[in-house]
């Protein structure tokens, strides 16, 4: 597994497309951060990551799938796919393997991100617990987006509809309590609770209001734990229909 993890680091850093996408995040980061700046009268900013990272949400979900899209379809596309399935390491090993890489370079992202609130602290102050929480939503939020992109590239060779699937997939997954509140489906309260109990803003909101709560946590970690088991079923099939 730590072969497969070096290897996906090494054609991330190695290359241009970490740094990018680090790059655009970053972009975007400091467009909504001076933005937040720009509304205030006071001449001490404390820094609340409250409205820059929901504002941040929607754009971070045309990155991920940039991140995500050539993680499997790449590999059937140029043939290596064979050669990974090959190896010694079983599916679970490869998966895994991918899907800690690209977290790296998630990580390595939000680790870009931190030097807003270190400037903050130096000239205001910094809410410390709401900082906090409002980063673990994001890096649990970002991980879950990461799985359903690596689910989505599982399913085809072209890096570009493995990318467009994602996006959808995870516009869902954002707007789904929204979609849950409408006429239609308030008719229904069976079908409501249900769909709310799948969204994952609310679960945000309560981060950024610095309460972390086991449930939103539980979420998070089955909703990866899900889509990761998918893959690996996606992947497992392909292998076998291989023979």
């Amino acid at each position: 597994m730590f072969s497969i993890i070096k290897k996906e680091l090494q054609s991330f850093f190695y290359t241009l497309f970490a740094y990018f996408i680090a790059a655009l995040f970053m972009l975007i980061f400091t467009y909504m951060f001076n933005n937040g700046i720009a509304d205030i009268d006071s001449s001490t900013y404390y820094f609340s990551f409250t409205n820059v990272f929901y504002n941040v949400m929607l754009f971070f979900l045309f990155i991920i799938p940039i991140l995500t899209m050539r993680t499997f379809s790449d590999e059937r596309k140029y043939g290596t796919e064979v050669l990974l399935m090959t190896s010694p390491n079983n599916t679970f090993k490869i998966v895994i393997g991918k899907f800690l890489a690209n977290e790296v370079v998630f990580l390595f992202m939000l680790a870009c991100s931190s030097v807003f609130p270190i400037v903050t602290a130096l000239n205001g102050s910094v809410a410390a617990s709401q900082l906090f929480c409002a980063y673990l939503g994001f890096f649990c939020w970002g991980t879950m987006c990461i799985t359903i992109g690596m689910l989505m590239s599982s399913f085809t060779d072209n890096s570009i509809i493995a990318a467009i699937l994602g996006e959808v997939s995870m516009l869902v997954m954002l707007y789904i309590d929204d979609f849950s509140r409408t006429a239609f489906i308030s008719r229904i309260p069976w079908l409501q609770k249900v769909l709310y109990a799948f969204a994952a803003q609310p679960k945000f909101e309560y981060f950024s209001q610095s309460l972390i709560r086991l449930s939103d946590i539980v979420f998070f970690i089955s909703a990866v734990i899900l889509f990761l088991g998918w893959t690996i079923i996606s992947i497992e099939k392909r292998r076998w229909n291989r023979g």
